[in-house]
């Protein structure tokens, strides 16, 4: 009789309007929480059955209202009746579940079992604006079994939907800020492997929410608190002569009572903008839980990134530990060391792009920046062996938003980005985004400008429920001189003739000497297509170009004076073109009770670099750096000219993945590729290539004795094509091996953290010669090796309190060369490293939307260069902030260096010594609707 109850109660709610369907007041509630518990369940649901239908029917024609409210106070009684109460709390499970299940499940179990046979696919996410507020609808197939379980705590509203994951076509979370008035923020995440969570944090007060379904999805629609209201007016004649409501000790305030017609409010602590993520995609290429990857993953996310004002990605890399930054903060490159080793794979939305690596990568257009430690070869080729950093940037969003920002700081800094998105059509199959900024500054560096320009339009077009396409383009535009440092004499080590300022500037202050002017264009696409809930076909193309118009003025000695500087000019105009395509298929399926996700992907690239304009050498007179005098006549004859020799590299990369669980606990990962790669160097003298092929396996495990413990262990290894461009020399291919064991604890729901320990052996290494004072010519050494500990922690320690960051111990040195002794460290690796940065909101009061932030970021000593001549003292740099938001209205007071210590970024060598700025100050004012 259940089952029959159950299909007929179906049939009789499919014809009521969708906002009654889950939707009952609070004396309905209470009164069937009680009854629930001591009244037998056939006997009652029959007769509230039967009395709601009969008297429903005998007012038909009266009025609609009167069948609904019927019909609503038996189903809420069957739904309320054949779940189990859970005394004591504030939980409140708004969803019907299956009679035949009810005895033997609750709420707990639902978020800790997984039946995959019942899990539900939820594959997309929209936020529409109502006349009460907003509208969360989530997107699935069998919407009908998406059931909710709701708690109350705090300033939030939650929903725990089990048995279900987040398959978005963005293969990430949603969030979005600011969606409506008194609303701060919406996010639907995967909490856990099985649970995906809805979080709308209001502004000023906690939200009113209905829940209801639909034909689009599961709907949950919130009313926001945009100011204290006085209790709301009896509007009926019997609601009028009831008595009011009085407080009594036993009914804590925030208790529906019976007297209440206003829907049932679902509060709960959230965090807005939250520094945790729980899934990423760079490890897997799939969309999946950083508690399932066998590897060391971390995830800085964009509130990072705006919290903190960086504007470069070695800026923002500090919150990784492990990570250090080996050149400049003002190099127009992107350099840092991961585990130990040099890293030169900067891959954006999982493709491969060297150019990201040959300029500056722009924050504004950033969503979040994924940290892959160890090589990644099996996925994405050719690579470092310390790993891999993947560039996520935003995509149009459904809802609209309209952001803009101004900053005005220390050194004459000036600057401003806006955002915008939302949809472009009524149906909103057609979204777009803008993301635009320009920055200058005058650095603390004497003489030294930097401008920037960027641009960002990108549009997706939702061709289908299943199918969607993204386009996507970046210009970037950036002029300033070369930063050279300074001598190591003079900086870090004694010099005769005393200390040198940071701020001392060794090049010329002339365009025509010193400049490097730098342009890229990024033009790609993204598609994807659901053949079923578990095939998908995904292809994405990426094209860069990049110019470059550089007169690269260098240092080549400093006599034994200590005071003049020998000087090196090149002035070259060259282009890269770079073209990546990828195509892969995503797919689930069962071997008997094994669960298998299954990757087979094919890439292409093609990187092309060439002369646009005559290089050549030019004669530099010297300089003395103590007294240095600045001169167009210092430029003078020209030296020979190079020749013309264009570089084309090419590669073809087959992989497969497949991702077993073998028990709900115990999950494995095995991964291969296969690349055949050329390089082809054409001079007049004649063409030189080379090809090779290399196959890189990974094999990795994961246990979980618990929902919020993983140990994991993996295997993996790299390769990487290298190429003396001056030269003309082909080497062998570098070659990296990682073995990696560690665990990632999720402390809460949002506090989560990882440890990992590991060793990585490189060979093939390819370094600078350091007879050649141009920096421009390199050697192949033997055998590296790296062996550390890592420790990371991300999230919400309290409501309102948000860290992130981490410890690393890096034992790196050679173990096999002919030049440099055995034993030396990789220079620019600290043993230890350190990073912490925090930010805390004042939750309520007359303060509330005022927040701190403080961070240290701790780097020890550690060597110039490989011979390991000299060494960079440790140092401690400290940052703070100030923040103020209210409704559309965001400011903050940024604080770099706060103690204005004197501290070393980097070394290339011992005349290249990079000091790190001053104490730098921020303020940045913006605006979002």
């Amino acid at each position: 009789m259940q089952l029959n109850l159950r299909k007929f109660i179906d049939m009789l709610s499919s014809t009521i309007d969708k906002r009654w369907r889950y939707s009952f007041r609070r004396d309905v509630f209470h009164w069937v929480l009680r009854m629930s518990i001591k009244m037998p369940l056939e006997p009652l649901v029959k007769s509230l059955l039967f009395k709601g239908l009969v008297s429903g029917a005998i007012r038909m024609k009266s009025g609609l209202m009167s069948d609904i409210r019927s019909v609503g106070l038996a189903l809420a009684v069957i739904s309320s009746l054949v779940q189990p109460a859970h005394a004591g709390t504030h939980t409140t499970e708004l969803s019907i579940i299956d009679s035949q299940k009810s005895h033997s499940t609750n709420s707990t179990q639902l978020l800790g079992q997984r039946n995959d046979s019942s899990i539900t696919k939820v594959t997309a996410v929209r936020v529409n604006s109502t006349a009460k507020g907003i509208e969360v609808i989530l997107e699935s197939p069998n919407a009908e079994t998406l059931k909710p379980v709701n708690s109350n705590q705090g300033n939030s509203f939650i929903a725990d939907i089990p048995n279900a994951v987040l398959e978005l076509p963005e293969s990430k979370d949603f969030s979005i800020a600011n969606p409506a008035n008194g609303v701060v923020s919406v996010s639907v995440t995967q909490a856990d492997a099985n649970t995906v969570r809805v979080t709308v944090t209001g502004e000023v007060g906690l939200p009113t929410a209905e829940l209801f379904d639909s034909e689009e999805g599961l709907v949950f629609e919130l009313a926001p608190v945009v100011s204290v209201q006085p209790p709301e007016q009896p509007t009926s004649e019997t609601e009028r002569s009831q008595p009011p409501e009085q407080p009594t000790s036993e009914t804590p305030p925030e208790q529906p009572t019976a007297e209440s017609d206003e829907p049932i409010e679902l509060v709960v602590t959230g965090e807005q903008d939250g520094y945790r993520v729980p899934t990423a995609s760079t490890a897997t290429k799939t969309d999946t839980l950083l508690r399932d990857v066998p590897q060391a993953i971390q995830v800085i996310p964009r509130q990072v990134l705006q919290d903190q004002q960086v504007r470069r990605l070695n800026e923002a890399l500090r919150n990784a530990p492990g990570v250090i930054s080996n050149n400049s903060e003002r190099s127009p490159f992107e350099g840092f060391t991961i585990r130990g080793f040099s890293n030169r794979n900067i891959i954006r939305n999982g493709l491969r792009d060297d150019t990201n690596i040959t300029t500056n990568v722009n924050i504004e257009n950033i969503e979040q920046i994924e940290v892959l430690r160890g090589p990644a070869s099996v996925l994405f080729g050719q690579g470092g062996a310390g790993g891999t950093i993947n560039i996520v940037t935003k995509k149009p969003q459904s809802t609209p938003y309209y952001f803009i920002e101004g900053t005005i700081g220390s050194f004459d800094t000036y600057g401003g980005s806006i955002d915008f998105t939302g949809p472009l059509n009524d149906d909103r199959t057609l979204l777009y985004r803008l993301n635009a900024s320009a920055y200058t500054t005058d650095t603390f560096v004497d003489f030294f400008e930097t401008e920037r320009y960027f641009i960002a339009p990108s549009l997706t077009w939702l061709m289908g429920k299943n199918t969607e396409l993204t386009l996507e383009a970046e210009y970037s535009n950036q002029k300033q001189p070369n930063d050279r440092g300074l001598p190591a004499r003079g900086t870090v080590l004694p010099n005769r003739n005393g200390q040198l300022p940071i701020n001392r500037f060794i090049g010329e202050t002339f365009d025509e000497i010193d400049k490097n002017n730098r342009q890229s264009l990024r033009i790609g696409y993204n598609f994807e297509h659901r053949f079923s809930e578990n095939w998908q076909f995904r292809n994405n193309f990426n094209f860069s170009y990049l110019s470059v118009d550089q007169n690269s003025l260098f240092p080549t000695e400093l006599s034994d004076d200590d005071l003049t500087l020998e000087r090196g000019l090149y002035v070259s105009k060259f282009a890269q073109q770079a073209y990546n395509l990828d195509t892969n298929i995503v797919g689930n399926f069962k071997t008997g009770s094994i669960d298998h996700k299954l990757l087979f992907g094919v890439d292409l690239s093609r990187d092309i670099s060439y002369q646009e304009g005559r290089n050549f050498l030019r004669e530099l007179d010297p300089i003395d750096i103590f007294n240095p005098i600045y001169r167009r006549e210092s430029a003078g004859a020209d030296s020979p000219e190079d020749a013309d020799a264009p570089t084309i590299s090419q590669g073809l990369g087959i992989y497969l993945q497949d991702q077993i669980s073998l028990l709900e606990n115990l999950k494995l990962v095995l991964g291969g590729r296969f690349d055949i790669v050329t390089q082809k160097l054409e001079n007049p003298l004649g063409a030189s290539s080379q090809q090779d092929e290399a196959f890189s396996p990974r094999v990795g495990i994961v246990y979980q004795p618990s929902e919020a413990v993983s140990f994991y262990a993996n295997y993996s290894r790299s390769f990487q094509q290298v190429t003396d461009l001056t030269s003309n020399r082909l080497f062998v291919p570098e070659r990296g091996t990682q073995y990696e064991l560690g665990m990632k604890v999720d402390w809460t729901d949002n506090l989560s953290s990882t440890l990992a320990l590991y060793q990585i052996t490189r060979s093939n290494v390819l370094f600078t010669d350091l007879s050649d004072a141009s920096g421009r010519t390199s050697l192949q050494a033997g055998e590296q090796r790296s062996r550390g500990i890592e420790l990371d922690i991300t999230g919400e320690i309290l409501p309102g309190w948000r860290i992130i960051g981490g410890y690393a111990y890096t034992d790196a040195q050679v173990t096999e060369d002919n030049n440099i002794p055995e034993g030396n460290r990789i220079n620019n690796v600290p043993e230890h490293a350190f990073s912490l940065w925090s930010r805390y909101d004042i939750q309520q009061g007359n303060l509330q939307g005022l927040g701190f932030g403080l961070g240290l970021f701790y780097v020890g000593e550690r060597q110039g260069d490989l011979n390991n001549s000299f060494s960079l003292p440790s140092y401690v740099r400290t940052d703070a902030a100030l923040f103020y938001s209210r409704n559309n209205l965001r400011a903050a007071l940024n604080f770099q260096n706060l103690f204005d210590n004197e501290y070393f970024e980097a070394a290339e060598g011992d005349l290249r010594v990079y000091p790190g700025a001053p104490r730098t100050i921020k303020f940045t004012l913006g605006w979002e609707l």
